[in-house]
């Protein structure tokens, strides 16, 4: 795949050079130069599956018009999408994709990601959103502009378009041989085509290159440490900002001598409200400026983690969910039955790159370079922050080390702008780490309770579960039960809370998985053949078949480890998992070994989903046994990686991954 920047990207990267699209054909493509464009109007059914329920107030209309896929003369597609790369590598993924329906190779495709002045509306990356959504919408552009190139080869040459076909970026008469490069049929037409939605794509079983282990693109420079984040970026004339912090969330400033600080060269401090910043030419100076600042503020009371999980359930809603029978008297009359409970703590994503941000303003116009998942998010924070229009307020992504759910927000981006804006110079803001730990928002706290019952037989009666605050993902179970109720009950967190990767299905199928050995022990049931007599989801049972053989699990017998089985589904995807536990000394439990079975319909990059998984199964063993924020009125008590533990070399134990394509 092509990396280096074209002629388009040099021009309309730069931060005075704002773009919106529009119908205007002569401007459109003077941008993209000749050839081929696969577009979409924003309120077309495409559009709406990007916007979501945001179609209102993004100042889109009819005549909005956003361009997916463009073949050029020069043979070079440029795709683009508001999808940003944060490790997972869907610049490959999507790339594979498009490539394989418009019969291409990879590396004629350059793709334009996370540019709110480029790429087309989108909610952002989150979600388990980017293959399911992103890849099927990129496929339809691809089959349609391969579709009209076959089109305008049969009309220049005369012949049944049944009589052509495409391979490796050329159009071939299979009678004559005659042939042309996509190039060579575009030269000098410019043609705009929305996207065909009932177009046929290519069938998973079918696929070259997609359903390969392409390799990373640019993945050497990722390893030897080249690769530029968002971190790493710099500007002409950049100055450096830092933002003074109080002691606790939602405390407020209530004096502040900056008398000292100013008294530094070349300190600039920015005063408004609540908001005081420092921007200097260098990190070490914007420092030294924060710590001369004498202030004071005041704190609001707030529970402590000890108190948490009493104040979530006194403090929930009324609740939303579904029930169906008659979950009281199922649970009343049943032969056998258990309820417990369960405290969820709040968790820091700890990302690999701590949040940063650079700003520049030029007339009325800011550009913001951010390590975000929600582009347009921040841009509409931009408009709102500064009552700028969407014109004005441009948002470019660059590749960004990590984010685990947690950067929807634009909160280095608007910080960095406020300062430049004071100072008329662009500035760049970097958490710390401990700013990272202090200020970014956790996955939520919550309680879960849960009370079930089934028969001496092992058939589930009753089933009623309730999450206070952590989240309603992945509440519904997957078995089968006559009576349940199942319920999440939102409640206004003390801590700064959001969403996390795999959102609140983890806690509630880990709560849900907990019940069900608990009701298959009281009945003395194995918890394998419990949970296969409840289920019928096929993709279920497959994943809790391939994984409880790949384990071998009927063969386990060893009194002094403990094995344990769990499944669930989410977002269109099945996972089950074997582990392997040992009790250490200390009375910690120790992971020895995990074995997980993946299924998610149709593979495109199997060594890319087999990291993603691995990576998922890591980061699990740090929220089931170690992982969790510890805090005192509002305060964090553990904010740093010495005191905040995440999972270590040490604590990965032996792995292995099935996949089901």
């Amino acid at each position: 795949m092509r990396t280096t920047p074209t002629q388009l990207e040099k021009e309309e990267l730069q931060p005075s050079s704002l773009h919106k699209f529009s119908l205007d054909r002569r401007k459109f493509f003077k941008m993209l130069g000749s050839g081929v464009a696969i577009t979409f109007l924003i309120t077309d059914s495409l559009g709406k599956q990007l916007l979501g329920e945001k179609m209102s107030g993004n100042g889109v209309d009819d005549t909005t018009v956003n361009a997916w896929i463009h073949v050029g003369e020069n043979n070079v597609v440029t795709v683009y999408t508001g999808k940003v790369e944060i490790g997972q590598n869907i610049r490959t993924s999507l790339a594979q994709l498009v490539a394989e329906e418009l019969y291409v190779a990879v590396d004629t495709i350059e793709m334009v990601m996370g540019d709110t002045g480029l790429t087309p509306y989108d909610r952002g990356t989150f979600g388990s959103l980017s293959m399911p959504v992103m890849g099927s919408l990129l496929r339809k552009a691809a089959a349609s502009a391969r579709e009209l190139l076959l089109d305008m080869a049969a009309k220049e040459w005369k012949v049944s378009k049944a009589s052509l076909k495409a391979e490796n970026g050329v159009v071939k008469n299979i009678s004559s041989k005659k042939s042309a490069r996509y190039g060579e049929i575009i030269k000098g037409k410019k043609l705009l085509q929305k996207v065909n939605q009932k177009i046929d794509l290519i069938p998973a079983d079918e696929w070259k290159i997609a359903g390969t282990s392409f390799p990373k693109v640019n993945g050497v420079s990722f390893v030897t440490g080249e690769h530029q984040y968002a971190s790493d970026l710099k500007i002409p004339g950049m100055m450096h900002g830092k933002i003074l912090r109080g002691p606790a969330y939602e405390s407020k400033l209530e004096s502040v001598d900056l008398s000292k600080a100013e008294s530094i060269p070349g300190v600039t401090i920015i005063r408004d409200g609540n908001f005081v910043g420092v921007v200097a030419p260098d990190v070490r100076t914007t420092e030294k400026a924060i710590a001369l600042i004498q202030d004071q503020w005041m704190t609001v009371p707030k529970p402590s983690r000890d108190e948490i999980f009493d104040y979530l359930v006194q403090h929930a809603d009324e609740g939303r969910g579904d029930s169906k029978g008659d979950v009281s008297n199922a649970f009343k009359n049943a032969a056998a039955k258990v309820e417990h409970d369960f405290h969820i703590d709040y968790i820091a994503h700890v990302p690999l790159e701590t949040r940063s941000a650079i700003a520049e303003w030029i007339d009325d116009k800011v550009t913001v370079w951010t390590g975000t998942q929600r582009p347009f998010g921040v841009q509409e924070e931009l408009m709102k922050g500064f009552h700028i229009t969407k014109e004005n307020a441009r948002v470019i992504v660059p590749d960004t080390g990590s984010g685990y759910g947690g950067k929807h927000t634009g909160d280095a981006a608007l910080e960095a702008a406020r300062l430049a804006k004071a100072v008329k110079k662009p500035v760049k803001v970097t958490w710390t780490r401990e700013e990272e730990f202090n200020w970014a928002y956790f996955r939520p706290a919550g309680v879960i309770d849960v009370k079930a019952s089934c028969t001496n037989e092992g058939l589930l009666t009753s089933w009623q579960f309730h999450n206070y605050n952590s989240g309603g993902s992945g509440i519904e179970t997957p078995y089968d039960v006559a009576n349940k109720e199942e319920k999440y009950h939102p409640v206004k967190s003390p801590l700064r809370q959001g969403s996390y990767r795999g959102l609140a299905g983890t806690a509630n199928i880990f709560a849900r998985e907990c019940i069900m050995d608990d009701l298959a022990s009281s009945i003395k049931m194995d918890p394998l053949e419990f949970r296969l007599k409840n289920m019928t989801s096929p993709r279920l049972r497959d994943v809790l078949v391939a994984a409880t053989e790949k384990f071998g699990y009927k063969n386990k017998k060893s009194a002094e480890h403990g094995y344990g089985i769990a499944c669930g589904e989410e977002k269109g995807s099945s996972i089950a998992t074997c582990a392997e536990v040992v009790t250490q000394v200390d009375g910690s439990f120790k992971v020895l070994r995990l074995v997980a079975a993946f299924e998610c319909g149709a593979i495109v990059n199997p060594s890319n989903l087999e990291n993603q998984i691995l990576g998922a199964l890591v980061q699990g063993i740090g929220g089931a046994l170690f992982e969790a924020v510890d805090f005192k009125e509002g305060k964090i008590l553990n904010a740093s990686l010495s005191h905040y533990r995440v999972p270590r070399f040490s604590d990965v134990p032996v792995i292995e991954i099935v996949m089901l394509n």
